[in-house]
């Protein structure tokens, strides 16, 4: 974790137990609740029985029971010829189905002109890939924030990049916005709530239950 150190985060201020499951997820266990909003959940059952389950990826779950089972999550380290590590795969799966629902690319980058490294993930897609870029902050508890907030092309948000027919890509950033909130509750329990937003509207939230292997 502290290799997002930088003007804006300290990962020395963190909970052990916060920084722990980021530095050793696979020993996690992970139980999922998912809510959306009503205006929403239409749209999101269509992407993902048209397009999330055919490429397995972001499958965002749609029914509470869908998660009833819990998450099962793989880490896959890229590491180059010399040995260093430059990135991890993230591959989580529905523990009831198997089926795939998100595969990510995790990994820190330092945006231009920003003195404050990112967590970067990126999902691949058809002909291109969803890239998210979280902003990392510690508040006073403990606790981790991670989000991708509204701003200009090249800050902190979602980038949608596509690869076109003839060579060469375009990206175009979108008005996506996560916030991640990892925390440990009154009982010493290490909990994650996400919300997703479109704009300003409440897209999904979701609430995860971490438990140590």
């Amino acid at each position: 974790m502290s290799i997002l150190d930088g003007a804006g985060f300290r990962a020395a201020d963190l909970d052990p137990a916060v920084r722990h499951f980021y530095e050793h997820t696979a020993r996690w266990r992970m139980e999922v609740w998912a809510q959306w909003s009503a205006l929403f959940q239409p749209g999101g059952e269509l992407v993902s029985r048209l397009f999330g389950r055919r490429v397995q990826q972001l499958a965002l779950p749609t029914r509470p029971l869908d998660v009833a089972h819990g998450v099962d999550s793989r880490i896959v380290q890229l590491v180059g010829s010399n040995g260093q590590q430059h990135a991890a795969g993230w591959l989580r799966t529905l523990a009831a189905t198997g089926e795939f629902v998100y595969s990510g690319c995790y990994s820190a980058r330092l945006l231009p002109g920003s003195d404050q490294p990112s967590v970067h993930v990126a999902f691949p897609v058809e002909s291109g890939n969803v890239q998210v870029f979280l902003r990392p902050s510690a508040p006073a508890d403990g606790s981790l924030v991670l989000s991708s907030p509204p701003g200009a092309f090249g800050d902190a948000g979602a980038y949608v990049v596509v690869r076109g027919r003839r060579g060469g890509a375009h990206a175009a950033r979108v008005p996506l916005h996560e916030r991640f909130h990892v925390y440990r509750d009154h009982r010493g329990v290490l909990r994650t709530d996400h919300a997703l937003r479109f704009y300003g509207a409440l897209v999904l939230r979701l609430h995860y239950r971490l438990e140590p292997v």
